[in-house]
């Protein structure tokens, strides 16, 4: 079905000793959408991130790929399946250019010697696919600005052609046009077919790219609301716990419903 969910997770819990981090948290993300990840901190947005991304495998419920249920144990099962991860630290490195960045870890080669051309032409292609604009590949990261730096983080989690990208904090300490530029690409992200999770504090960011925001608080569900249909009043007081749970669950079952 073409509205199946790419990723889904069911129940899923997770706890560190006595402390429990996620307790029957479900989520849903299919192709084409950007679902935002919102809450308090200490809500569990990190922790449920890092679940998908195979930093911390989850103790009980289900984690659905395509429709089967997978085992997510450690970081490279998730990359396998076609999720990428892009981290508020952005983990470039500054002294190298942008087509190093872009294949660090995944280097082209042919025999045994980088195949830099073939690397560059990608890294030209992908760039010019989403509109992204720096002065040149082959200046070092450190000369970029913060939104370049950030565009170019989310162009190397596109290297792998992955179904899913998990983009954490993406606009944090950016400017104003800094910002716009990350969102464009956001954008562009779903016009290519990708399902990504967008966690944000920001809810001008969130309501100008998201399709649905899911809510945590305290490490459960919230609310899954549909941007569209929903005031930026009704998700604040699902984050900050003002609203009755069971009004929030009713506004998420009839979302997930419709949608």
């Amino acid at each position: 079905m073409p509205n199946e969910p790419v990723l889904a997770l069911r129940g899923v819990s997770k706890r560190f000793g006595a402390v429990q981090a996620l307790t029957e948290v479900d989520l849903e993300v299919r192709p084409g959408e950007v679902v935002a990840l919102v809450g308090d901190n200490g809500a569990g947005k990190s922790t449920l991130v890092k679940t998908i991304a195979g930093v911390h495998p989850i103790d009980e419920g289900t984690i659905e790929w395509q429709g089967r249920p997978v085992q997510i144990n450690r970081p490279h099962d998730a990359q396998d399946l076609g999720i990428a991860t892009v981290y508020q630290d952005l983990a470039l490195c500054d002294n190298l250019d942008v087509v190093a960045n872009l294949f660090l870890g995944s280097e082209v080669r042919h025999a045994t010697v980088l195949d830099e051309v073939a690397m560059e032409k990608r890294a030209m292609e992908l760039l010019s696919t989403l509109a992204i604009r720096i002065p040149s590949v082959r200046i070092p990261v450190a000369s970029l600005s913060g939104g370049q730096r950030q565009v170019v983080a989310i162009a190397r989690a596109l290297i792998g052609d992955p179904r899913v990208v998990i983009l954490d904090e993406p606009t944090a300490a950016l400017g104003v046009e800094q910002t716009a530029q990350v969102l464009d690409l956001v954008e562009r992200l779903r016009e290519r077919g990708l399902g990504t999770i967008l966690i944000s504090h920001n809810m001008a960011d969130v309501k100008a790219v998201a399709d649905r925001v899911a809510v945590l608080r305290l490490g459960r569900n919230n609310g899954i609301f549909s941007v569209r249909d929903t005031t930026n009043e009704e998700i604040i007081a699902a984050i900050t716990g003002a609203t009755d749970n069971a009004v929030t669950r009713r506004q998420a079952r009839r979302t997930e419903t419709s949608s």
